[in-house]
């Protein structure tokens, strides 16, 4: 992974690969953003014309490089767009850093060793810089031959050295945000590699002991409950979706404490290693990404690791449900009905709804514990995709201040959520004649009956919200910002925000 350094030195001296900097979108043309001030000062105050000549605008997530002037160490300097120029005294959005520097993380890879002279005003900013230099620099190439000399897809390693300019490496608030950075982006990119790992290498047992190995070097609790504990447990959701196939389920408990925490919060994540659909099989070019139906699990994972990692004083328990859908003979069928480990039974409509059912199993277990709050995460309708798009998650919950906060902490940290209701007419349509509910509803708000359906299984009286991360979790298309082509890591920021704002007594 990327190194992250603080350096206080000026920019014409510095022997690396590249100089970056940022440049901003004005109303009369590119800005030089703070920090590029050698550099504007080694083109006499004309690199705004130079770069606008070159065809920059400052535009979000462009990106032009021209030669180092003379006498810098550097032979290259990479401008990089920050967006529109911020309002008078306002100083740039965290996020626009964050992004910029994941633009140029990208862009340099094969590089040994870049200066990021971004503009830095405080810790905020150099946590930003450093997690878009960690996130942006990310390549996943274990399956590749370049793979066995570490590099990337085009034949180049990533980044290999980032040095913020302007950091100060004494300084004890820096120090803690590049120390943050790194814990939450190492972790985020753990996340990523699972999302991204073929299903025939990553079951619901291997996703297990990696769990287990993690707990092992971080200090944390871990309990595994096999296929038979879950049968003797009464954890028919978990056991339904997971009958079908070879790979036996999994329930995963990941626990963290802190001797002088107050609160306790409990994540739980849809872990479906792979997801055909079951015997209500999805159609032809549905099936061929279904690897990251686990990435609720994986954004659970990462978080409660770099809870730990960061010290954070607040208890924090991940839960990862974890099982592949297959069908075969011994696979859930449409008509089944389930007995679900809190006691209710649910009449199967559609096996293709199976995140339900394996995260009805876990919420339950969850909330026996008595959280001060649990937040669930799930790719698990494509109706929240139609309704927000492949960037944004929908935000649900049993307590609307709740919800805000969750929303609130998402945009924080700079990703994509929208507050969604519960409404309660809906959930009529999951009313079934042979069971206590079914897991399915009405097809038109079916992101809204999904959350529905999962509060029917969160203990009376706890507060709880669910993420329904199914756009943003895997990014299909081309990589943009600090956000790479496949499995994203989404929620999992979010997450690590949450358990800071509890420990911090901020979040109720």
């Amino acid at each position: 992974m990327t190194a992250l350094t603080l350096s206080t030195a000026a920019a014409p001296g510095l022997r690396a690969d590249a100089i970056v900097i940022g440049v901003a979108k004005g109303a009369k043309g590119p800005v030089v953003a703070p920090g590029a001030d050698a550099v504007d000062n080694a083109y006499d105050g004309k690199l705004a014309g130079v770069l606008e000549t070159l065809g920059a605008s400052g535009a979000e997530g462009e990106l032009t490089k021209l030669p180092a002037p003379a006498g810098f160490k550097a032979p290259l300097v990479v401008a990089v767009g920050l967006g529109a120029v911020p309002e008078k005294d306002a100083g740039y959005d965290a996020e626009a850093l964050r992004k910029a520097a994941g633009v140029a993380a990208r862009a340099l890879a094969g590089s040994k060793k870049a200066a990021f002279a971004l503009p830095l005003e405080g810790p905020d900013a150099v946590g930003a810089i450093g997690e878009g230099v960690l996130l942006g620099a990310y390549a996943f190439d274990t399956y590749k031959d370049s793979g066995k000399d570490a590099k990337a897809k085009n034949g180049k390693a990533p980044l290999a050295e980032a040095a913020l300019l302007g950091g100060k490496p004494r300084d004890a608030v820096h120090k803690a945000a590049v120390a943050r950075a790194v814990a939450v982006s190492e972790e985020l990119n753990r996340s990523r590699d699972l999302i991204n790992m073929p299903p025939n290498d990553l079951t619901p047992q291997v996703f297990a002991a990696v769990a287990q190995d993690a707990a092992k070097e971080h200090g944390l609790k871990v309990q595994v409950l096999d296929d038979k504990a879950l049968t003797k447990g009464g954890y028919g959701g978990i056991l339904g979706v997971g009958g079908g196939s070879a790979a036996t389920p999994r329930l995963v408990k990941l626990t963290y404490t802190h001797p002088n925490a107050e609160k306790h919060l409990a994540f739980v994540g849809k872990g479906i290693t792979y997801d055909s659909g079951g015997i209500s099989l999805k159609p032809a070019g549905h099936n061929e990404t279904m690897k990251c139906d686990m990435s609720g699990a994986a954004a659970v994972f990462a978080a409660v690791v770099a809870a730990a990692r960061l010290g954070l004083e607040v208890n924090v328990t991940g839960w990862l449900a974890l099982a592949e859908n297959m069908p075969s003979g011994s696979a859930v069928r449409p008509g089944d009905v389930l007995r679900m480990y809190s006691g209710k039974t649910v009449e199967v409509l559609n096996t293709d709804a199976e995140g339900r059912l394996v995260l009805a199993d876990a919420l339950w277990a969850a909330s026996l514990e008595k959280p001060d709050a649990i937040v669930d995460v799930a790719t698990l309708t494509g109706a929240m995709m139609l309704a927000l798009g492949s960037r944004t998650f929908g935000v649900m919950a049993n307590d609307d201040a709740f919800r805000s906060a969750v929303y609130e902490a998402a945009e924080e940290v700079g990703e994509p959520a929208w507050p969604m209701p519960l409404p309660e007419h809906l959930r009529k349509g999951m009313d079934s004649t042979v069971a206590d509910i079914a897991n399915m509803g009405e097809r038109m708000g079916g992101g809204l009956v999904a959350g529905l359906f999962l509060k029917e299984f969160v203990g009376e009286g706890i507060t709880w919200a669910h993420l329904d991360i199914a756009g943003p979790a895997f990014n299909e298309g081309g990589a943009f910002g600090y956000t790479p082509k496949g499995g994203t890591g989404s929620a999992v920021r979010t997450l690590v925000r949450l358990a800071e704002l509890t420990a911090a007594g901020d979040l109720g």
